[in-house]
């Protein structure tokens, strides 16, 4: 999958990563790049089209998904990071509602024009998929979560000719982590990054130094393994209807 000429969608495109990563869209040549942000944003540029796409407002991501015409490379980055201790089951909410059935709801709504243009799929998880932050329990459960399912879908439309990347970002300088007084990687440097995985075909991506050091026992570790041997299943067990 190469982006010139395709048409790209991100949402959470108002800043950080997401605002990085419509500009490295339209530095490789995306013929269109949907920027969705919760509220609406003029994006000063021919190939960009906004879309007002709260993640957690299943009747906006249908409104803009009958606006796109065609899709190649869907990138789920819109997410949330609260501080808290597990405490209040409502900051535990917040966080599955935005970053684990956000990214569910916009693929659902979007995954018919994936499969026509035999597309890309691409989830910003996080490196506290692996471990949790203790700061910010809720935000990697979440990110868990927002990873196993990626998994199972690139598992179930394989098939089909999509291809489902998982980006494990590591600590980005952006407005989440802003307090911690940790070597940061740059929006820029990341969505390049995510852009070349793409590119490249990695299934996961590891886009900064930090994660980057998982990469290899990643790839080539039992948990890998039992997840191609498991994917495998799909293909070879009929689901029942």
């Amino acid at each position: 999958m190469t982006t010139s000429g395709k048409a790209v969608l991100v949402t959470g495109a108002n800043r950080g990563i997401g605002q990085a990563l419509v500009a490295e869209a339209l530095r490789r040549g995306a013929g269109q790049v949907y920027a969705g942000t919760r509220h609406p944003l003029d994006y000063r540029h021919e190939r960009v089209t906004p879309l007002v796409l709260d993640v957690t407002d299943r009747s906006q991501i249908q409104r803009a998904a009958q606006s796109v015409r065609s899709l190649d490379i869907l990138v789920n980055n819109a997410g949330v990071a609260l501080y808290e201790d597990l405490t209040d089951r409502a900051a535990l909410e917040e966080h599955l509602a935005v970053n684990l059935f956000g990214p569910y709801d916009v693929t659902q709504a979007f995954l018919p024009l994936i499969r026509k243009a035999q597309g890309t799929i691409v989830n910003n998880v996080s490196m506290m998929a692996f471990a949790p932050l203790p700061l910010t329990p809720a935000y990697a459960i979440s990110k868990a979560a927002a990873f196993n399912m990626t998994q199972s879908l690139r598992a179930l439309v394989a098939g089909q000719g999509v291809r489902v990347h998982a980006v494990l970002t590591g600590p980005t300088d952006t407005d989440m982590t802003r307090g911690f007084e940790i070597p940061k990687a740059s929006p820029e440097s990341v969505a390049r990054a995510i852009f070349d995985g793409v590119e490249n075909g990695d299934e996961d991506i590891f886009p900064d130094a930090l994660s980057a050091t998982l990469a290899e026992s990643w790839r080539g570790g039992p948990a890998k393994a039992l997840e191609r041997q498991y994917a495998a299943l799909v293909d070879a067990t009929p689901i029942a209807s």
